[in-house]
């Protein structure tokens, strides 16, 4: 059987491509910093794109409620294979959804300001819950990284535009790790 490599996806259907680079030995993980780099026993089983905006609240600051900050709410983005084909969407939580209805909600394990000072940080989050039977149901850690902008808006965040909303676009790239088989 040839090994299939995440980054040729081709026709394949998001499961296979899953399911084959699981257990290709031909799937190389992407550089990180030491921080960033899942558990050992653990193995790259997917790799996606995602385009959308990171959403952001102009509040009162938790410590300081007299001063006010764009306050992270939540992601929106969609998710694409190396085709382009759409498949899953990125939301609060944070959830990464498939197509095939499976789900993985992540929490942030570590971080890294990643090398462009004007994009949001590279992250390794460890799964918190998985659902359905689908790609990713098996996912224990992913690593965001290689993200373009994101970051909270410039403009003044105050009284004035209190509860003000703003989407700010961004892209990243995110590895998903399950357990070696």
């Amino acid at each position: 059987m040839k090994t299939l490599d995440v980054r040729v996806i081709g026709s394949f259907s998001f499961a296979a491509v899953l399911s084959g680079c699981a257990s290709s030995p031909a799937v190389r993980p992407p550089d990180a910093p030491e921080a960033l780099r899942p558990p050992p026993e653990q193995v790259m089983a997917l790799e996606v794109s995602a385009t959308g905006a990171q959403v952001y609240e102009c509040s009162p600051g938790k410590d300081q409620p007299e001063r006010f900050e764009w306050a992270f709410k939540a992601p929106e983005a969609e998710l694409f294979d190396r085709t382009g084909r759409k498949v899953g969407k990125h939301f609060a939580g944070p959830t990464w959804e498939s197509t095939d209805g499976s789900a993985v909600v992540g929490e942030v394990k570590a971080r890294d300001a990643g090398p462009d000072p004007d994009a949001i940080p590279w992250l390794l989050l460890t799964a918190k819950s998985t659902s359905g039977s689908g790609v990713f149901s098996r996912i224990r850690s992913i690593q965001r990284l290689h993200t373009v902008g994101g970051k909270a808006p410039s403009k003044p965040c105050g009284r004035d535009n209190a509860q003000e909303i703003a989407r700010v676009p961004y892209k990243a790239v995110y590895y998903f790790y399950g357990p070696k088989p």
